[in-house]
């Protein structure tokens, strides 16, 4: 997968590059959406997966609106990698993440565990643990698991937490937080 910049000079581009200055300035602010209009009304993801080998450095928003090529980049970057499924991501899930990796104010990009999960496999992977849910979130294309190394899971769910905008779960043993769009709420340990 190539990142924006390995795209030459396209609309996304000029937007980025003039981007890159201004997502630096932004200050922070209470919830995540909040927190990204302070950003100049661009935002910005980073992501590597170590089940893939693909990363994703790009600026997903601007001006008031998703730029529907990232996110149709973000969608297959976050598809099930388990059956290459690919289902549109909510773009709230990745607002929560961008605005909580924001908070932590770290250059790492995080790592992706589990984007978009297909019924199968997210049935696959209940009859091996019970911290997976039946009717999850990551089926809808609205959750993600993710990790970074240079951040405790601690500070990352507070991180996520806020910005008042959706779940997060804490998975100390297994090292990764969940984030999603649903319903505000908190779980784990």
């Amino acid at each position: 997968m190539q990142n924006i910049e390995a795209k030459g000079l396209t609309r996304r581009g000029v937007l980025g590059i003039f981007a890159a200055t201004m997502v630096v300035a932004a200050p922070t602010y209470s919830n995540a959406f909040g927190l990204m209009r302070g950003a100049g009304d661009i935002r910005r993801i980073r992501m590597y997966s170590g089940r893939t080998g693909e990363s994703i450095d790009t600026i997903y928003w601007v001006d008031g609106d998703y730029i529907p090529e990232v996110m149709k980049e973000l969608n297959h970057f976050m598809r099930d990698w388990r059956t290459n499924d690919v289902r549109v991501m909510d773009g709230r899930t990745v607002d929560i993440m961008a605005a909580s990796h924001r908070i932590m104010d770290v250059n790492e990009p995080y790592m992706l565990l589990s984007g978009y999960r297909c019924p199968a496999t997210n049935a696959m992977l209940r009859e091996s643990s019970r911290g997976v849910a039946k009717n999850s979130l990551h089926m809808k294309g609205q959750a993600a698991d993710l990790r970074l190394k240079s951040r405790s899971v601690g500070q990352m769910a507070r991180a996520a937490e806020a910005c008042s905008s959706g779940g997060v779960g804490r998975y100390s043993r297994s090292n990764f937080v969940h984030m999603d769009c649903g319903p505000v709420r908190s779980w784990g340990g």
